[in-house]
């Protein structure tokens, strides 16, 4: 199977079983969209989910999260990883938001990426959720899933994975292919025991098609790569 095909065929079967995808996180605006996904980097969207609304209940806007300090909004996510340097991201990106752009959450890499706590990762999302622009957030789940099914060859970084994605993947699908990725690593792709007796990406993931080839001559290696 070429890449090309490999491609066509396991956007097709996204395109039927998954027609819908969208972020777990919730929120309702660009602003609560993007404190939730700083608080999201080495962190569920479940434990996120839990932080946000008293957090964004009494820090609705991006001004008055600037007036608050890093001390007091710690309080609201010391639950959450890494709670000491999230606290202070968001109210340094609360303050840039209102000193450099006039409260409103930018729109281009360039200009998120200055935000603090904002990476690439960060900034693709919110240009891909929130402006519907054709970017490509490669978080540990699309990385993953992209070697494994054979979308990716030999990518050892997250931005050689985005660039390789957005290469073969049709422009006004990169959006919706960020969340089929990221949901099929998050159910079933899993890191230690991806559930591939479940997937139907089987005939067309390389994993599956290589470790289905040990198995059939060496079962006890065959094991040991499913649930590596």
């Amino acid at each position: 199977m070429t890449k090309k095909e490999r491609y066509q065929k396991v956007i097709a079967w996204f395109q039927t079983n998954m027609p819908v995808a969208k972020t777990e996180l919730h929120y309702h605006n660009p602003y609560e969209l993007l404190v939730a996904v700083i608080l999201s980097a080495q962190c569920t969207d479940k434990r996120v989910n839990m932080i946000t609304p008293p957090l964004l209940k009494d820090y609705p806007t991006a001004e008055a999260m600037a007036a608050a300090t890093p001390e007091v909004i710690y309080e609201y996510i010391k639950s959450i990883s890494y709670p000491n340097n999230k606290s202070k991201h968001l109210v340094g990106m609360a303050c840039m938001l209102v000193n450099d752009f006039n409260g409103e959450v930018p729109d281009t890499l360039e200009e998120l990426i200055k935000l603090p706590g904002v990476g690439r990762k960060t900034a693709n999302v919110i240009q891909s959720v929130v402006f519907n622009k054709a970017a490509m957030a490669v978080d540990t789940h699309v990385f993953r899933v992209s070697n494994r099914i054979g979308l990716t060859t030999n990518s050892k970084t997250p931005l050689a994975t985005e660039k390789e994605l957005i290469k073969y993947i049709p422009t006004e699908l990169v959006s919706i292919a960020h969340h089929w990725l990221i949901l099929h690593g998050r159910y079933i792709c899993q890191a230690r025991t991806p559930k591939c007796d479940k997937c139907g990406l089987q005939m067309m993931c390389k994993y599956y098609c290589d470790t289905y080839k040990v198995h059939k001559e060496k079962p006890k290696a065959a094991k040991k790569i499913i649930n590596s």
